[in-house]
């Protein structure tokens, strides 16, 4: 004798709120032509450019190239990362964080710890030290600086953004 079976199927909250954000992730095209996308999209290829030069060389041996890397990859990846929350428009959907002061202390933090990496960084390129590395070395020095500008820049961008923001 044949046996018969109900199977109810439910569909939770989490599934149908997932789907439903999934499909509002918004894409922000006129970001990148802002002063301050342009800064961003900038230091990211530079960054790229100063972490690229000194890894290709023996660094390793030198701790104050290791400190330039450091500086150089950690605000790299982070950069990246918010150009990826920009775009996306992650931040509106986020409204808890406070972003105009998450990125006052990200650009001040990165132009203050660039500032001295580059520093670190010019003041170790010599042609005693290593001359095999040497061009390298210089090209990343000034690459760093270049990179500083920018996030003295976008800093003064998110100072100007915060201030509007508390006035309010």
């Amino acid at each position: 004798r044949p046996r018969s079976h109900t199977v109810t199927t439910t569909s939770s909250s989490f599934t149908a709120n997932l789907s439903a954000s999934s499909s509002t992730l918004a894409y922000d095209r006129e970001f990148l032509r802002t002063l301050p996308g342009l800064l961003m999209v900038t230091e990211i290829v530079l960054g790229l450019l100063v972490w690229t030069l000194i890894a290709g060389t023996e660094y390793f041996l030198y701790p104050a190239f290791g400190w330039v890397m450091f500086v150089a990859v950690f605000y790299w990846v982070l950069t990246v990362f918010f150009l990826i929350i920009y775009m996306t428009m992650t931040y509106t959907r986020i409204p808890q964080v406070p972003w105009t002061t998450v990125g006052l202390c990200f650009n001040g933090s990165a132009f203050v710890l660039y500032l001295i990496a580059a520093i670190v960084d010019a003041s170790s390129v010599t042609k005693e030290l290593d001359s095999h590395n040497y061009n390298s070395w210089a090209a990343s020095s000034f690459f760093a600086f270049v990179v500083t500008s920018c996030y003295a820049g976008n800093t003064y961008f998110s100072f100007i953004s915060w201030r509007s923001r508390t006035l309010q």
